[in-house]
């Protein structure tokens, strides 16, 4: 269908043509006593039929640029194209008055070639200086972006509630949906279009560890997506002036006035340093745990030895560390320990115990 349309626009502009341009050259080449061939209809049907003949190899280059051309338009995030098109109008309607103010003057020459250059820089530049400024557009209404209509907040005239923009890293981890799932995490999902890019790359990257840990990523996604109560958008936009997905995730964060969700420690910080609300699933793991107090008696595991001499190591049910002095004599063994300390880092809790049968012997 689309060959069609191409082809009898060719017809047309051929016909065009013919009737402009044949005559003139009718007449430099000493054929315009011929009455046959310098009349309208005839050098219509000539433009038309050379232009016809041009589609049999111009056809398939138009047609390619035209699938192109939709298909990236169709890409484009829509609130883009309409920031892009109003700096358009915009920039023609300058060109128009320019031009306007132009014809009063009446430069010869002037008057034929200013409107027609004006025209094409000034919509260029329109289009290119709104399309460019769509971030600090979009950032003047933070509130109504991924806002959908008919939903139910807006009949209540409720407030939105705040973004939640998730990571890479965070969607890798896996345990997002659990938290999805509890309903701890209130407002609406967000997920970049750049991040969504980034999880395929290392989905498809050649090494192996890297490809599951992509391909889960992606199932988290999914089952979010899918399977849980909760509102997921995509955000189709980028910020091709910054490289890092992690600074385009944080810029992305300021406009949308949302919270960056991670367990990435540097983007923790640099969220921090930014003053961008950020939420690290490893706080949130740490704080959940059980409160361990000195003088409490456990039972572990002993399974390795330490670093220290004589130290062996146990593991709680959630991966807390428990390091046991002079525990490295009972490898392989449970046993009952007392707690003597516990130290918090910003990497998690880690417990120092020795044995209860040491304790007694003492």
């Amino acid at each position: 269908m689309l060959t069609r349309i191409v082809q009898a626009c060719f017809l047309l502009i051929g016909g065009a043509l013919g009737i402009i341009l044949l005559p003139i050259i009718l007449i430099a080449v000493n054929l315009d006593q011929y009455p046959m061939l310098n009349n309208p209809y005839t050098t219509a049907i000539i433009g038309a039929i050379v232009f016809f003949l041009m589609t049999f190899w111009a056809v398939k280059y138009v047609v390619n640029f035209i699938k192109w051309l939709e298909e990236m338009l169709i890409k484009a995030p829509l609130f883009d194209l309409l920031i892009g098109t109003m700096g358009l109008i915009i920039g023609l309607i300058v060109a128009f008055l320019i031009s306007f103010a132009l014809n009063a003057i009446r430069l010869p020459l002037m008057n034929e070639i200013a409107p027609i250059v004006l025209t094409v820089l000034l919509g260029y530049l329109g289009f290119q200086v709104g399309f460019k400024k769509r971030d600090e557009v979009r950032s003047l209404f933070p509130n109504r972006i991924g806002k959908k209509k008919g939903t139910e907040e807006e009949e209540k005239g409720e407030s939105v509630s705040r973004f939640k923009l998730l990571d890479t890293s965070v969607i890798i981890d896996g345990r997002i949906a659990d938290i999805c799932q509890t309903g701890f995490l209130e407002g609406t999902i967000v997920i970049p279009q750049f991040v969504l890019e980034e999880l395929q790359h290392i989905a498809d990257s050649s090494d192996v560890l890297k490809r599951n840990r992509g391909r889960r990523g992606l199932d988290i996604l999914n089952r979010i997506q899918k399977e849980l109560p909760i509102k997921v958008e995509i955000y189709e936009g980028d910020f091709e002036d910054i490289q890092e997905v992690d600074s385009k995730l944080v810029k992305l964060a300021k406009l949308m006035n949302g919270t960056v969700v991670t367990n990435d420690f540097n983007l923790n910080k640099v969220c921090e340093l930014q003053q961008v609300p950020v939420l690290n699933i490893n706080d949130l793991a740490n704080a959940v745990k059980p409160v361990v107090l000195p003088g409490e008696e456990m039972i572990v595991q002993v399974i390795k030895d330490g670093k220290e001499q004589n130290q062996g190591i146990a593991y709680l049910d959630d991966g807390t560390m428990i390091v046991v002095e002079e525990g490295k004599d009972y490898i392989g063994k449970t046993i009952n320990v007392l707690v003597t300390s516990v130290l918090q880092t910003s990497a998690g809790r880690m417990i120092f115990a020795k044995p209860k049968l040491l304790e007694k012997a003492l």
